[in-house]
């Protein structure tokens, strides 16, 4: 047994922490020195960028966001099959026949948080908070990786007034009324979009993105929105050490709201929770504590002594080369057991997967030795052993863009993303003019210049068994890769930005739907969610009418051809969809693993007294 094994599985008193993470004090463990503050600790494995929503993308932002920003509508807590419920609306939306004209009354008496902008005044939620709030993810002058998505959507006269801003390089005329996005009267929102579009109220229940923003906060910070997010939620930020500690207490304004949640009549555990928790005023805790540990070890070690309440949840998870000691064949280690610690796999609605940019002169473009080349380095590279290896077991091939738990998703759905067939890349390589002209061991291009993969990488100890994969399956095709290290926010940045040629990372899926998934292959999203940089009128058309039709068969059926359109240009490789692992130490009340959204800090609450004990 090595060092390492053996000091996990001792006693976690006499564990120490890394440098930089003491061990809590009895007070803190307890949540304040009398012990009844309550206080939720969790960890970001990377770090945050920022909170204005118009900007984030990354999944660390956009899990701070939505506690501190709210939107129209929202995901019950408890509900299997997820159901959306009013947040900031009276009620579902009042929707046209076909699908276009959605009308919303927004609640009264809803307050922002205090706050300078304000200057001294109480600050009550209007209609005209959301409208300027999705206004300014068309600002050009905001750069939102956002945008194709909303765009996508079609809302009337919203794409015309950023192509003025845009062609006449002036500001964004948020005072100009569109059709698309409009209060008709104090409390009442209307938006309208120019085709068809049945999911509309999955857009409007993502706080993370479309929480109401007052103007007069983004006013007054200008530039530094970034660090002053001011929202009607249940915490407001209390300090931000960027990259390092995220501190979230609770608003003081936020109104009397109880806990609420329609789990199913059969099911035990939400039932169960739902007994223990209701009506008790939100939040349940009065601050949350968000510490960003980058590598796994100090993180795992972290959540042993008590110094984190929870792994779990995309942002916040066990570190994937512990599930084998905390989870050994999917079942909660007994060391954890005897102290109370639950745990359990469940099927995560995320895709890991490698990108390459469709518009790089060495793996880019559309003709078939470029294609080719793509689909060798697919069936280059071993997914078996990357689950093996780096999952431990906990996950499953993927097979396309959409995941689990979402429409579009077929478990029985097989095409060659997830298989491993070096001879057959090799064949791929050979035929197509990727060869070894001089005898070195290396394949040049089809013109005979030099061929060298690069690859955007993290510093992290765990993204280098990724790149160990990747060197060895490569290296075994005859191929060179060079790894580029840059920290999460520059590779997103660069990747964004078209300006690399391979990288992989993680998505988690934000609706119930499958459509944000095809939307990975749109060139509308290119600079937003399509990475890759992928063009294909012909899918483009597919989306459009994805995006048209109601649930049904036709529409799975255009989710299939997505597929097979994707595989068969590969400019995205979906590798695998994990199973996450998660461990909730026993003083944590109410914790739901949360599909489609990242706001249920509030809705936790802790147990003194399990804590103490």
């Amino acid at each position: 047994m090595t060092p390492l094994r053996r000091a996990l599985l001792a006693s976690p008193l006499g564990l120490a922490l890394p440098p930089g993470l003491a061990q809590p004090t009895l007070a803190a463990a307890q949540g304040g020195a009398d012990g009844a503050r309550k206080v939720l600790r969790v960890a970001f494995s990377s770090p945050e960028t920022g909170f204005d929503p118009a900007k984030v993308v990354d999944l660390y932002s956009r899990t701070i966001t939505p506690h501190i920003f709210e939107a129209l509508y929202d995901y019950d807590h408890l509900a299997r099959p997820v159901k959306i419920k009013p947040q900031l609306a009276e009620a579902l939306p009042e929707v046209s026949a076909d699908f276009r004209v959605w009308t919303i009354r927004v609640r009264r008496g809803i307050w922002f948080a205090d706050d300078p902008a304000f200057k001294g005044r109480r600050r009550e939620l209007v209609a005209e908070d959301f409208v300027y709030a999705m206004k300014r993810f068309y600002d050009p002058a905001n750069k939102s990786p956002a945008v194709g998505t909303l765009l996508g959507y079609g809302f009337v006269g919203l794409k015309a007034l950023r192509d003025d801003a845009i062609k006449g390089n002036k500001p964004f005329d948020y005072d100009k009324p569109v059709e698309g996005m409009k209060a008709i009267d104090r409390y009442t929102v209307r938006f309208t979009t120019e085709q068809p579009r049945p999911r509309l109220l999955e857009v409007l229940a993502s706080p993370d993105l479309y929480g109401a923003v007052a103007r007069e906060v983004v006013e007054f910070y200008g530039k530094e929105i970034d660090a002053h997010p001011v929202g009607t939620g249940p915490f407001r930020l209390k300090l931000w050490r960027r990259a390092s500690l995220i501190v979230l207490e609770r608003n003081p304004q936020f109104r009397e709201e109880r806990w609420f949640a329609e789990p199913a009549a059969d099911d035990a555990e939400g039932q169960a929770i739902l007994a223990r928790l209701k009506g008790r005023r939100l939040p349940l805790v009065d601050e949350v504590q968000v510490s960003v540990i980058l590598e796994s070890q100090p993180r795992w070690l972290t959540f042993l002594n008590g110094g984190i309440d929870a792994l779990a949840t995309n942002s916040n998870a066990l570190p994937q080369e512990f599930v084998g000691i905390a989870m050994p064949n999917g079942k909660l280690a007994p060391h954890l057991a005897k102290r109370g610690i639950s745990g359990r796999l469940v099927p995560n609605a995320d895709v890991h997967l490698t990108m390459f940019n469709m518009e790089h002169p060495v793996v880019g473009g559309y003709t078939p030795d470029k294609v080719a080349l793509r689909r060798a380095l697919s069936l280059g590279y071993d997914v078996q052993r990357e689950i093996a290896t780096y999952w431990k077991g906990a996950a499953i091939p993927a097979q396309s863009a959409l995941v689990p738990h979402t429409v579009g998703y077929d478990p029985a759905f097989k095409c060659e993303s997830s298989d491993h067939d070096p001879a057959r890349a090799k064949a791929l390589l050979d035929m197509y003019g990727w060869t070894d002209r001089d005898g070195d061991g290396w394949r040049e291009q089809p013109d005979g210049s030099p061929l060298q993969l690069e690859m955007m990488t993290q510093p992290e100890q765990r993204f280098r068994i990724f790149d160990e994969l990747w060197q060895k399956s490569m290296n075994a095709l005859g191929l060179r890769v060079k790894f580029t290290i840059g920290q999460w926010p520059e590779n997103l940045k660069a990747a964004r930005n078209g300006k690399y040629m391979v990288w992989q990372f993680g998505l988690s899926a934000a609706a119930p739907d499958g459509e944000t998934a095809v939307a990975r292959y749109v060139s509308s999203e290119i600079g937003s969610q399509n990475y890759a940089r992928f063009q294909h009128a012909p899918l483009d058309r597919v989306y459009e009418r994805i995006q048209a039709l109601a649930d049904g068969p036709e529409r799975l059926a255009l989710f299939d051809e997505v597929k097979r359109i994707g595989a068969a240009y590969m400019p995205l490789k979906h590798r695998v969809h994990r199973l996450e692992a998660e461990l909730l130490h026993p003083w944590l009340v109410g914790y739901r693993k949360p599909l489609f959204w990242q706001n249920w800090w509030h809705l936790i609450d802790i147990d003194h007294d399990r804590r103490k004990a």
